[in-house]
């Protein structure tokens, strides 16, 4: 593979993986809030029909974009009803949105399969992207993936850098005190999950009208979209930077599976196309293997030499959610 074959590549992967990173995002921003949104599969995939069926009726590829984040943010606003005001499990209700958003973008998605519709197109940066090697992998993509890379930064600094980043990491680990402090528990949770929900959404359009352009119904590909994102963002360690990492390693997997078929004849194509799956789960249990009390036994087993290195390793790996994660919270 030649060395402008291989840049062209990796591009893509970080093109490819904007919608993901928006998913991730949104889905920690709720989490980080106390709210689980289990319905990212299906919001996803409405948010994408939908997304596409406004900027190809409209013309207009802002008003898509902007209708997949409304989209994102009514169903959003659901989980929010449910679980915070009737409280009711966040599970149930995320689970059952999913499959009915899933069922409604393909029912309501049908007049607009395969249809050409419009598309980002790329948006070089002038000077930036005339830079060897690195203007190539960032400086010549579309718009959304110049988000993207904004949002990821954005989103860290808001959680671990501001005063209201702090309110709301308080929400999601200790609603109780941060409720003595002065913070209104409930509609915060209310105002993250929705802002959640709209990144989410966005993560539609962004494929319907970036990434792949089009609506293709079932044979999409979008669909497991949102379980992937759900997984990176408990792999990320609800941090928009080890999600979008990991992110970046999904999409990563994935090219890597387009660019080996040639050379693994004898490897059915379909065992390549699914190996990204496997491997994200596998790396999900690596990173979590901290966590495990067997894994303090071993480590308490080990020379004091190799205990300090392993443990140092274990411990920048080791996630753990947040502590009132799905949780309602009730003044006393």
């Amino acid at each position: 593979m030649s060395q402008e074959t291989m840049l062209i590549g990796l591009a893509g992967v970080l093109a490819s993986a904007s919608p993901l990173i928006f998913a991730v995002i949104g889905e920690t921003l709720s989490e980080r809030a106390g709210v689980i949104n289990l319905s990212m599969n299906g919001t996803i995939l409405l948010a994408a029909m939908g997304g596409f069926a406004v900027a190809y009726t409209t013309d207009n590829i802002v008003l898509g974009f902007l209708g997949g984040m409304l989209i994102g943010a009514l169903v959003a606003l659901v989980v929010a009803f449910a679980s915070i005001t009737l409280q009711q499990s966040q599970v149930a209700v995320g689970f059952v949105l999913a499959l009915t958003c899933r069922d409604l973008s393909y029912f309501l998605g049908n007049p607009y399969m395969g249809l050409p519709g419009p598309r980002l197109q790329a948006l070089p940066i002038p000077v930036l992207s005339d830079i060897p090697v690195i203007g190539q992998l960032f400086f010549r993509h579309d718009v959304i993936t110049y988000i993207s890379f904004i949002a990821i930064f954005l989103a860290w600094l808001w959680i671990f850098r501001t005063r209201p980043g702090l309110m709301l990491q308080g929400i999601g680990e200790k609603p109780a005190a941060a409720y003595i402090r002065g913070a209104n528990v409930n509609v915060m949770r209310y105002v993250y999950t929705i802002i959640g929900g709209a990144l989410i959404g966005l993560a539609g359009p962004a494929f319907s009208l970036a990434t792949r352009a089009g609506w293709m119904g079932t044979i999409s590909g979008l669909d497991g979209f949102g379980w992937i994102a759900l997984s990176i963002t408990i792999f990320g360690g609800w941090n928009p930077v080890r999600g979008a990492l990991g992110a970046y390693l999904f999409a990563f997997l994935q090219w890597l599976g387009l660019v080996l078929q040639p050379v693994l004849t004898q490897v059915p194509s379909q065992v390549l196309q699914v190996a990204p799956f496997p491997l994200m789960i596998l790396t999900l249990l690596l990173v979590n293997i901290g966590n495990a009390e067997w894994v303090e036994r071993t480590l308490a087993a080990m020379p004091e030499s190799a205990r300090k290195i392993f443990a140092k390793i274990l411990r920048a790996m080791r996630t753990s959610p947040p502590a009132a994660l799905g949780v309602p919270f009730e003044r006393d």
